[in-house]
């Protein structure tokens, strides 16, 4: 698949004067390596766009936020799914400023098998990688190179454990960071070991942290960190990762200043001074190397991983406010049902909803291709979900902590349930959610009524607009055009919505007889409670 479609011929980077001559756009390497001011430029690069607002990746490159844009020819347009996109971000910047640049090429899994490497239970190994140098006098014409990089990219090349690393020609791109404030920053990327990739763009004081990701219709989406990126096994590789640091050697510097020829090298893992295997196996010694029993300490408190990672990056000691913390959160996560608008709207626009239902599932909803991968939301619901249960947690544990005198929580009232109550239904009326259904008509949602139907938001992308949004009563679902085939599927697939787990080494290849019958890989009988106003209800 093309990942860059190129529209027009190219416009050179001396187009912007008079004469405007057409030429290809060339990645001419000045410099040997990535300096630290460099990186600095990158993350502040990395942070402008993911300010801006930008909602697809074409977008994105094209802001005003983007300080290179009018170097680019106004033809080209710019794809990339979560995978791909930091590796264009990163690519994109080193052509703009003359880096050398290197990527993983192929990797194979390191127990041998045949399954899909983007889910290696053992995560995998490089067996091939590219250097974008220029070998001769001639520049390299850059939209090839950066589609080149784009066809050798997907999440399999993030799936590692940083302890089998080779720092020799076949080395991973990416190294395990400390979890501080120097080293995760703007630039750093966040694996879901549950086949994501998120960039981040921004550390708030108070430690939370933002992130945009792509997605495969290309869109561009923007959330807080938490428990949606599951904390997995240092095989996985799951966690937050920085490019490591390149450096061209053996180049010549040619007359006209470009460096031709060379080899790209990196530091070994335990040169690199940010380089950390703590989010795998915690700050206190684990001589067993057992990751599940991993502690997380600060100050010497023993803190919940998610807890641990918000304190340190946080500036000063962290205090939680809870009703600021759930305006917070629920601003965060009407933001994230509204990213599903456009998800569905495309869905719909492809024509998806009106093909017949296949006779059977996909071998596994969550790591796909196709139709299916662009246009399903299995992996996205999931995320959206555990991030209502996560809420709902946080507050019970806030209240918990404030009724034990826990010096963290800052409350000055005297009513924290009542106070936190009020404040969430002025937060749900505020966020109104609407979408068209299959008669084009528009339907407003609050916040509260996603809640009530998050379990029965359908991710089939066969399904009409109206079950993808949990329709329920028969005055919203009469203009869905779904027949008897089809509302039998949705039925059937109550017990896979009411899961959050994503699990990618469970057969479900299922057919629709074989979903009825509710056995292993069917889902889970019933959803977890993500309610918050009825538990804040409860204590008032």
């Amino acid at each position: 698949m093309k990942w860059l479609l190129l529209l027009t011929s190219f416009v050179s980077f001396a187009s912007v004067h008079a004469e405007a001559t057409q030429t290809t756009p060339l990645w001419k390497i000045t410099k040997t390596e990535w300096s630290a001011n460099d990186e600095r430029n990158y993350s502040a690069f990395v942070q402008a766009l993911g300010e801006s607002g930008c909602r697809t990746v074409d977008q994105c490159l094209k802001h005003p936020a983007n300080p290179f844009r009018s170097t680019d020819n106004p033809g080209v347009k710019f794809w990339a799914d979560c995978g791909r996109f930091p590796y264009l971000l990163r690519a994109y910047f080193a052509w703009k400023n003359g880096l050398p640049f290197s990527l993983v090429s192929s990797v194979k899994a390191v127990d041998g098998l045949g399954n899909d490497l983007r889910y290696s239970p053992k995560g995998n190994y490089v067996t091939a990688r590219r250097d974008i140098v220029q070998k001769t006098n001639a520049p390299i014409p850059a939209m090839d190179a950066i589609e080149l990089v784009l066809d050798s990219v997907y999440t399999a090349i993030y799936r590692y454990n940083a302890e089998n690393d080779k720092p020799n020609d076949l080395f991973f791109d990416l190294a395990p960071a400390r979890i501080n404030r120097r080293d995760i920053h703007p630039g750093t990327l966040i694996y879901d070991a549950n086949g994501h990739v998120a960039v981040v763009y921004k550390l708030e004081s108070d430690g939370r942290i933002r992130f945009f990701d792509a997605h495969p219709d290309h869109s561009v989406t923007r959330s807080v960190y938490g428990e949606k990126f599951a904390r997995s096994s240092p095989n996985s590789g799951a966690g937050f990762k920085n490019f490591r640091p390149l450096y061209l050697k053996g180049a010549v510097r040619a007359p006209t200043g470009e460096l031709i020829g060379g080899k790209v090298v990196t530091l070994p893992f335990p040169q690199l001074p940010g380089f950390s295997m703590e989010q795998y196996y915690g700050t206190e010694p684990l001589p067993d190397k057992n990751w599940k029993k991993a502690a997380f300490t600060v100050n010497s408190q023993r803190l919940p991983y998610y807890d641990f990672v918000r304190t340190r990056l946080a500036v000063g000691e962290l205090k939680y406010k809870p009703i600021e913390e759930m305006q917070n959160a629920m601003d965060t996560l009407c933001n994230d049902i509204k990213d599903r608008v456009p998800a569905i709207e495309d869905a719909v626009k492809s024509g998806m909803s009106r093909r017949p239902q296949p006779d059977r599932l996909p071998s596994n909803i969550y790591g796909t291709s196709g139709d299916w991968e662009s246009y399903s939301t299995p992996s996205r619901d999931a995320r959206l979900k555990t991030s209502f249960l996560e809420l709902r947690t946080e507050v019970q544990k806030f209240i918990e902590l404030y009724r034990q005198g826990n010096s963290r929580v800052v409350y000055n009232g005297v009513d924290l349930p009542g106070d936190l109550l009020r404040a969430y239904d002025a937060a749900s009326r505020a966020c109104v959610i609407s979408y068209k259904r299959s008669d084009n008509s528009t339907v407003r949602l609050s916040y509260d009524d996603v809640v009530e139907r998050l379990f029965a938001l359908s991710f089939d992308p066969y399904h009409c607009p109206e079950l993808r949004w949990g329709a329920r009563e028969t005055q919203e679902l009469v203009t869905c055009l779904d027949g008897s085939t089809k509302l039998a599927w949705y039925a059937a697939e109550k017990g896979l919505r009411n899961q959050l787990e994503r699990a990618y080494d469970i057969k479900m290849g299922f057919n629709l007889e074989e979903l009825k019958k509710k056995g292993p890989g069917t889902g889970a009988r019933t959803p977890p409670d993500v309610n918050l106003r009825a538990y804040l209800d409860s204590l008032n």
